[in-house]
């Protein structure tokens, strides 16, 4: 059976065994795509999460894929499913409330005085300058910036979903006309604070969050440390953070 003939037998049958046997068919045939996204997820949450819960979660994503998609509209399953599997991940991650209060008292302190040096200085203040603020070391800010990088990450995500209405890993990328409503203001806001990166910073976030590369992979095309790497993507994040805040 090929991939038109499985999805329109998936869609029209009428006989509720023979659609459940080939969503099962399904499931198993993508099954790999869901190892995939796990492994690359587990670089990020493995000290927080098993990775067989990564599994069981990227399943629940993949079913609700299988459910929503529409294979009419152009755009690939495996896309579709992508999108919606690493949100389903992501977001189930998030309901276990995984991050130490302290990491959030770290990064809220981090953000407040990257945006205070900001607007007193006119521009992006640098690592020292941060590090004077804060009475730290360099290499205690890059130490900050490093154990909430992923934490900054997540809470992005969720100030874009929240502020913007804008999931960039849900399924709003592929809703009907009226759930994909977005402000224009709001979506040029979020222009104009990436127009605002470096070339590297969004080549760098392009691979991470696009990509879906690893830190490690990232490392190895741009020929710097993997602890540079997330320096990097969690000052971006600050950065875009701050930007959106004062925009």
């Amino acid at each position: 059976m090929d991939y038109k003939e499985l999805w329109d037998k998936y869609k029209n049958t009428k006989d509720e065994n023979l659609k459940s046997d080939i969503k099962k068919e399904i499931i198993l045939k993508y099954l790999e795509l869901v190892k995939v996204i796990c492994g690359r997820l587990y670089n990020y949450y493995g000290a927080n999460i098993e990775y067989d819960d990564l599994i069981g979660y990227g399943i629940i994503g993949l079913i609700d894929a299988i459910e929503k998609y529409d294979p009419n509209k152009n755009i690939k399953f495996e896309t579709y499913a992508s999108v919606r599997i690493r949100g389903t991940i992501i977001d189930e991650i998030r309901n276990l409330d995984w991050v130490p209060r302290s990491i959030r008292q770290k990064s809220k302190i981090l953000k407040d005085t990257y945006s205070k040096l900001e607007m007193t200085l006119g521009r992006e203040p640098t690592i020292s300058e941060i590090a004077n603020d804060m009475n730290k070391t360099e290499e205690e800010v890059l130490k900050l910036l490093e154990e909430t990088s992923l934490y900054n990450i997540v809470s992005l995500e969720d100030e874009l979903k929240e502020n913007f209405k804008i999931q960039i890993k849900d399924e709003s990328i592929f809703a009907s006309p009226e759930e994909a409503t977005l402000k224009k203001d709001d979506i040029d806001r979020l222009k104009k604070a990436l127009e605002k990166l470096t070339d590297r910073e969004k080549l760098i976030i392009n691979l991470y969050y696009y990509e879906g590369l690893t830190y490690k992979e990232i490392s190895s095309i741009l020929k710097i440390s993997e602890s540079r790497i997330s320096q990097i993507i969690s000052k971006t994040i600050l950065k875009l953070k701050s930007k959106l805040e004062i925009i």
